[in-house]
C-alpha cells in the first residue's frame, strides 16, 4: 500500500514475482522495520542540527570558532567505542560523525556569517536561520518528532 502523503511504497521491490511469496512476506516485515528505524533516525538527526543550531548560534554571539577540535576528537573517540559496544563498524560510525561535524560547522559557519552583516548594520542580533531540515508531521503512532 503506497503512504498517501509521501507515495512511498513500501512494498516496492524489483524482487517481486521471483520469489517465493513466504520470502517476499519475511523481507517486506523486515523492511517494515528498517523503515521504522530510517524514520526514527531522521527524527534524531533533526533533533540533533537543532541542538547544534543553538550552539553555532551562541559561538556567533560570542565570536568563538565554528570547530572545537578537541570537543569533536572526544565525540569521535566516543562514538567509536560505542560503535564497538554495539556491535557497528567503528570506521564507518567515525565516517557517519565525520560527516555530521562537517555539516555541523558548515552550518555555524554560516549562522556566524549571517549574524555579522545584519547585526553590524542594525545593531541587533538577526533572526535565527532556518535549520537544515524541515519540520516534519508526526507520522502514526508517534507523539511528533520530540516524541
Amino acid at each position: 500500500m503506497t503512504h498517501p502523503r509521501s507515495g512511498f511504497d513500501p512494498a516496492a521491490s524489483s524482487l517481486a514475482g521471483d520469489v517465493a511469496p513466504e520470502v517476499m512476506a519475511e523481507l517486506l516485515s523486515v523492511r517494515s522495520s528498517i523503515d521504522n528505524i530510517d524514520a526514527t533516525l531522521v527524527y534524531l538527526l533533526a533533533e540533533r542540527f537543532k541542538a547544534t543550531q543553538r550552539v553555532g548560534h551562541l559561538k556567533a554571539e560570542h565570536d568563538l570558532p565554528a570547530g572545537d577540535p578537541q570537543r569533536e576528537a572526544a565525540q569521535i573517540a566516543r562514538l567509536r567505542m560505542l560503535a564497538e559496544e554495539a556491535q557497528l563498524d567503528p570506521a564507518f560510525a567515525e565516517k557517519f560523525l565525520n560527516f555530521i561535524i562537517s555539516e555541523v560547522i558548515r552550518h555555524h559557519q554560516a549562522i556566524s556569517e549571517n549574524r555579522r552583516p545584519a547585526a553590524d548594520a542594525a545593531g541587533r542580533a538577526p533572526e535565527a536561520p532556518a535549520g537544515p531540515f524541515p519540520k516534519a508531521p508526526a507520522g502514526p503512532g508517534t507523539h511528533g518528532p520530540h516524541a
